[in-house]
């Protein structure tokens, strides 16, 4: 059962005048009345937009979405976090499927699958073949599928965020978001979800080519510390492939012409050398990652034991059955009063 009170919708803006009252007005209708607004300094009248329709307005004290959710995220007192983008492209009135995992006990963190119900005009080919290439990137690199890593429309529990270290400021808090609960083995489930697009008048933020780049750089630097294997690994491999090519060339030369070509013989061997040592740090490195995951479990199923403990301390059972105490209690006073 959902507690909307328990709820608070994060939405973090800039320049979003055009939607972001439709969005505030709908959640409200539909029960949310927490409502947190983490504008970036927009100069449209975004906040003064979402002040009228009853949201709570802050203005972040940096610059970037993912600045503005960080930001966002520490103003919460709520203990689940609901966050949705302010251009009108998502549905509030299906914040409730998205919610009910967290209160169900089931999920820890849930992210809403635009492309399950992808409205026509929603998004160009251009950004939905962007989008499934990073996500597949994303499988192979973290090694989960979570269908669409980059939604906006996600929902959270406090505690949760609060074990990520998250450090993207712009478009790339959603890649990191989702690295991180592979990496911190938060248990995370994919709802799908209607992605409509955005209202006439309303400019996207979004820039293809620079935040596409931008958000693979971002699934790569990430690997060093969830997959080291691949991220030291495709480095030596390239650089190993590098110096086998030279070595062939050199070879060819010495045996077809009779050259000796000692610079980038030398270039070759420094280069399978490099790649072999790479390829030995990432599996060292990973082996390091997984007994620091495995150590993590532990600590975490010790940690849950205990609160089960405590629980069950606080909450004492009666030494006998209900209403033997009241019987004894009423004896005496039955007696004095003949």
């Amino acid at each position: 059962m959902v507690d909307r009170k328990q709820v608070c919708v994060l939405i973090p803006t800039y320049n979003e005048a055009t939607a972001v009252g439709d969005v505030i007005e709908r959640f409200r209708a539909v029960g949310y009345e927490n409502i947190l607004v983490i504008d970036g300094g927009s100069t449209d009248g975004t906040q003064e937009v979402a002040t009228d329709a009853g949201a709570r307005v802050v203005q972040q004290s940096g610059d970037g979405k993912g600045q503005a959710v960080r930001e966002g995220v520490g103003l919460v007192e709520a203990p689940y976090v609901l966050m949705i983008d302010g251009d009108a492209t998502y549905r509030p009135e299906q914040a409730d499927r998205l919610v009910e995992p967290l209160f169900d006990g089931v999920a820890d963190h849930v992210i809403g699958d635009r492309f399950a119900d992808m409205q026509p005009g929603a998004m160009s080919r251009l950004n939905q073949g962007g989008n499934r290439i990073i996500n597949r990137v994303f499988g192979v690199v973290h090694g989960r599928d979570l269908q669409d890593i980059l939604s906006g429309y996600r929902a959270f529990t406090t505690d949760s965020f609060e074990r990520l270290s998250l450090s993207a400021d712009g478009f790339g808090i959603e890649t990191e978001l989702a690295v991180e609960c592979v990496r911190h083995d938060i248990v995370t489930t994919v709802i799908p979800v209607t992605y409509e697009p955005r209202p006439e008048g309303s400019e996207t933020n979004l820039r293809p080519f620079r935040d596409g780049g931008n958000i693979l750089i971002t699934l790569y630097r990430l690997a060093k510390k969830n997959n080291p294997i691949f991220y030291f690994g495709s480095v030596g491999f390239l650089s190993g492939l590098v110096g086998f090519v030279l070595a062939g060339f050199v070879a060819f030369s010495w045996v077809v012409y009779g050259i000796s070509r000692e610079v980038i013989a030398l270039a070759s061997g420094v280069a399978i050398l490099f790649g072999l040592q790479l390829v030995m740090f990432g599996v060292l490195s990973d082996l390091i990652v997984t007994a620091n995951r495995q150590q993590r479990q532990q600590f975490q199923r010790i940690e849950r034991r205990i609160e089960e403990l405590n629980s069950d301390e606080s909450d004492p059972e009666p030494d006998g059955p209900a209403g033997a105490v009241d019987a004894e209690e009423t004896v005496p006073v039955a007696e004095e009063s003949e």
